[in-house]
């Protein structure tokens, strides 16, 4: 199965009907465009090992076609399974410096830091990758320097969003460029391959910028140690909370690998523009109550986590006492629901108060994916000729497409992964054109997952 000079093909391998492990492919004129790789987290009940990604068989039978893989940013579920992958792949990867910085450190874990060809690209950028011409957009989202791409080709030009919201202050990282994306337009655009995450949600995502406001009443209040339970890939998050420490008489420490890791990659990156820092967390026990705060992994209840650690009360650095707070500054991932649930009764035992952004006037947390009214804002400016809605479950793309169909657009595709959706010269579909499934990592060995 290989595209024409005529052909423009688009094959998901992961995260379209679902959330989680994005991989994408892109075929033309006999060669392949992959963009994401990234990792999902077994739920409740299913089976199999608890990190789970696609598997890329399809693709690996055809690595002399795989011209490169594209990361869009820096999220697990888009980067997750590159250190996993690649000896099957064999292709140069491109992404931003800050994405770097966190694949570079999965690669050292694998021992293949030396081997896999990382290209740094500085948005915006416009470069040849064969027989693909790609554009990188900067677009905004829950993580910096997320990229939307433009890829065109001599059989027709896609767009694919990423993940991706229309914040007007996001804090940390750049901007989007309406004027840009509005540009597109101008082009004929054949397909638009769309985040649906939030496509039942009306209106528009939340600013992080408009979070600062919530944070800091919140933590001004709070009479004794104030922890914060959020993604550690949130930059803009944390830059806020270092604000809203040093404006409260608080010392700010982050508790947990990944919080450290993303930091120490926004440094990295020149993303960290704050003049304002961490204390180390060891040093937290020794504050008095209302001059700590603490920013925690495991705000989805996740097993040895910082919050599962200072929950059970035997984590080395922080032990929390009666009259404590818990800001829970980040969604409820589905599926984890019963484990946050948990977690929280158990530090409501300990005394300590847990506040969820839902319970609050001025928001604590903000997501990182579009509204309906964002949607409806980019479809207006692209003018696709077909809307393709990915990165959601079938009722997510369901509403996507309609949305897209109520903005004009003339056409919608709604698929699975291994469906063959093509583009050009013929609009079709070929479903379950290729072999799909999960492959999970059992003592950091690949193995089936049913």
């Amino acid at each position: 199965m290989n595209p024409s000079n005529k052909d423009l093909w688009f094959l998901p391998l992961g995260g379209c009907g679902e959330i989680g492990m994005n991989m994408n492919l892109y075929g033309h004129d006999g060669a392949w465009l992959m963009v994401d790789c990234g990792i999902t987290f077994a739920g409740p009940g299913e089976s199999g090992p608890h990190v789970q990604m696609p598997d890329p068989d399809f693709i690996s039978q055809r690595r002399d076609r795989l011209t490169a893989l594209l990361i869009t940013h820096a999220h697990e579920d888009h980067v997750g399974a590159v250190a996993h992958l690649w000896r099957q792949l064999q292709c140069p990867v491109y992404c931003t410096a800050f994405t770097a910085a966190i694949l570079r450190r999965k690669l050292i874990e694998a021992g293949l830091v030396n081997d896999v060809p990382i290209h740094i690209i500085n948005s915006p950028f416009r470069h040849q990758l064969g027989v693909f011409d790609v554009e990188w957009l900067d677009l905004t989202h829950s993580t910096p320097e997320s990229q939307a791409l433009m890829i065109r080709t001599a059989a027709g030009n896609v767009f694919h969003t990423g993940d991706w919201k229309l914040d007007p202050d996001p804090v940390v990282g750049p901007d989007f460029a309406k004027q840009t994306l509005k540009n597109l337009s101008t082009e004929s655009v054949a397909a638009m391959v769309c985040d649906s995450t939030n496509a039942l949600e009306p209106g528009r995502s939340i600013s992080e910028g408009a979070l600062y406001a919530g944070l800091k009443e919140q933590v001004a209040s709070a009479p004794g140690r104030v922890i914060v339970g959020c993604f550690g890939s949130n930059i803009a998050r944390l830059a806020t909370l270092a604000k809203v420490a040093e404006e409260t008489g608080r010392y700010a420490a982050l508790i947990g690998r990944s919080l450290h890791n993303y930091h120490s990659a926004a440094k990295a990156a020149d993303l960290w523009h704050v003049n304002l820092d961490f204390i180390e967390s060891a040093h937290l026990g020794f504050l008095p109550p209302e001059e700590v705060l603490a920013i925690a992994t495991g705000s989805q209840g996740e097993p040895r986590a910082a919050l599962d650690r200072l929950a059970a009360n035997n984590h080395p650095d922080l032990t929390l006492e009666p009259g404590d707070t818990l800001l829970m500054s980040a969604r409820v991932i589905p599926g984890n629901e019963a484990a946050v649930a948990a977690l929280a009764r158990r530090l409501e035992r300990l005394g300590v108060r847990v506040i969820r952004d839902e319970e609050l006037n001025a928001p604590i947390h903000a997501s990182g994916h579009p509204a309906q009214d964002e949607l409806a804002d980019m479809y207006q400016w692209v003018k696709p000729e077909i809307a393709i809605p990915v990165h959601g479950e079938p009722q997510h793309m369901q509403a996507n497409a309609e949305l897209a169909q109520a903005q004009g657009v003339p056409a919608q595709m709604t698929g699975l992964n291994g469906d063959l959706f093509m583009l050009s010269p013929q609009r079709g579909f070929r479903r379950g054109a290729a072999r799909v499934g999960r492959l999970g990592l059992d003592q950091n060995k690949l193995v089936g997952v049913d």
